[in-house]
């Protein structure tokens, strides 16, 4: 870790909370979804991203492929560049909880340490881990990428990508506040559940 300089301290704002909750109607709150890689998670939280908006609530995607382009760009897929993706994600959600805006995280966060180290970071923020479900079977159906059968050739000639699912793990939520089975659910079913979560913790305030 690089050592801060003695120089570098807090500077905090003349806008408070309370005039961010009278302008936004809405709490601070990351929701953090996480799945393999075929799942569903850019969907529902593209689908969520509209419905909150629609419903006057600001909100934003920050989604994995997104930020690859260009905050993370310099990041890989090793285990450790994972966990620096997800500690700069986590960093950057809380900033948009500061400011009221519902951040909605879309990663495959295949680790339950770094989960939990995004949970730590949103405190005090209201954080919703979503647990974006679906059998492997069907991950690979969908892949529009063909990510996995590509990770499957790659480990059959002894040259693994550490593809989670495929030749890296995935660590299942032990005790999301969400879980969604999308090959089960719609997304409408799916973002109704987030809604509903975040309505039951007090985000969502009044016409919501």
């Amino acid at each position: 870790m690089v050592e801060k300089s003695p120089n570098v301290v807090w500077h905090a704002g003349h806008v408070t909370a309370e005039d961010r909750l009278q302008i936004t109607r809405n709490a601070p709150a990351v929701v953090w979804l996480t799945g393999l890689s075929g799942c569903g998670k850019s969907t529902i939280a593209m689908a969520l991203e509209l419905a909150l908006i629609c419903g006057g609530h600001p909100a934003f995607v920050l989604d994995g492929d997104n930020l690859r382009h260009g905050l993370n760009g310099d990041l890989g897929f090793s285990a450790a560049d994972r966990t620096e993706n997800i500690r700069r994600v986590s960093e950057v959600a809380k900033l948009f909880a500061d400011a009221h805006i519902i951040a909605i995280c879309s990663f495959i966060s295949p680790y339950r340490a770094d989960r939990a180290q995004a949970r730590k970071r949103a405190e005090p923020h209201t954080f919703i881990e979503v647990f974006v479900d679906a059998p492997l079977d069907i991950c690979e159906q969908r892949d529009p990428k063909h990510l996995y059968k590509k990770a499957r050739a790659s480990v059959a000639v002894g040259k693994p990508m550490a593809f989670t699912g495929v030749d890296a793990p995935y660590e299942v939520p032990e005790k999301p506040e969400v879980h969604v089975q999308t090959d089960r659910q719609s997304a409408d079913e799916c973002v109704a559940a987030i809604l509903q979560a975040l309505r039951s913790r007090s985000v969502l305030l009044e016409n919501s």
